[in-house]
């Protein structure tokens, strides 16, 4: 990235732009949220294995993000250490993104009955229009 931008330093002004742009679109959809809030509903009866099965394949495999992180921003930092420590770095990794996940799943049960209120999500969604706005602002000003 660092060699294609010191050949076309437009293309770094390009990419600042665009994240400027999106980043007030999304401001700007989360403050349209938050003026017609609505609570997270669960689904009457639980989803089937299958579908959950589907799920879990389809968000391993089929996510882009798994790669990017896994492979390209883990790896890198890996080979910064000695043969040794990189097995201390894998294991910490793993530990790091077992214990994420169970926090979110956990998390998202504990926090279930206030995410079902839509005035909670109200409060969320003006929370992210304005981080949005701000990511913005210093991304444009610097």
């Amino acid at each position: 990235m660092g060699a294609l931008i010191e050949h076309a330093p437009w293309l770094l002004e390009l990419l600042r732009w665009g994240g400027v742009m999106y980043l007030l679109w999304f401001a700007f959809t989360s403050f349209r949220s938050a003026m017609r809030p609505a609570g997270l509903i669960a689904e009457d009866a639980p989803p089937s294995a299958k579908s959950v099965l589907i799920t879990v394949v389809a968000l391993i495999w089929l996510n882009p993000h798994v790669y990017l992180d896994t492979v390209v921003m883990v790896g890198s930092i890996a080979n910064q250490f000695g043969e040794d420590a990189k097995w201390w770095f894998a294991a910490g990794a793993a530990t790091g993104s077992i214990t994420w996940f169970l926090g979110l799943g956990y998390g998202a049960r504990a926090l279930s009955g206030i995410l079902a209120n839509p005035r909670a999500w109200r409060w969320i969604d003006i929370g992210v229009s304005l981080l949005m706005l701000v990511l913005a602002v210093k991304l444009l000003f610097g």
